[in-house]
């Protein structure tokens, strides 16, 4: 018996984005191998990598927009240094590179323990440097 593939089709792409075969176009705000889901984050959180390999993308940022790709391609570069193990976190702390960053609930704020100080989760930590660049 044979087997026989079926023609091939190449990927046409319309101003510089793959709309057909293997496609993905930011105004469907997905990433293959990677879940998308929109929903409703706190003020001033645009998006947040998941440790299960999902992203979330705040309801706020307008899809298909210039911001919305800035995000996904920002919290995909957090999801690939977590599937590296270069970063994780729990309730408990941030571990990037080796470093363990302490992490507790103070008056209603995630907090985080860095150079001795606690600071507010998204402030210029050594993890979101590397995923700004």
């Amino acid at each position: 018996m044979s087997f026989k593939l079926g023609t091939s089709r190449k990927p046409i792409s319309d101003g510089g984005v793959v709309d057909k075969k293997l496609s993905f176009k930011s105004s469907d705000a997905s990433i293959p191998g990677t879940p998308v889901i929109r929903k409703n984050l706190q003020e001033g959180i645009l998006g947040e990598a998941n440790m299960d390999g999902s992203i979330y993308i705040s309801n706020t940022v307008q899809p298909g927009s210039q911001e919305e790709r800035q995000v996904l391609i920002h919290e995909m570069r957090h999801a690939t240094d977590m599937k590296l193990g270069r970063l994780a976190y729990n309730d408990d702390g941030v571990y990037y590179d080796g470093i363990t960053y302490p992490r507790e609930t103070i008056n209603g704020r995630d907090m985080i323990m860095i150079d001795g100080q606690w600071k507010e989760a998204g402030d210029d930590f050594p993890w979101e440097k590397t995923a700004n660049i």
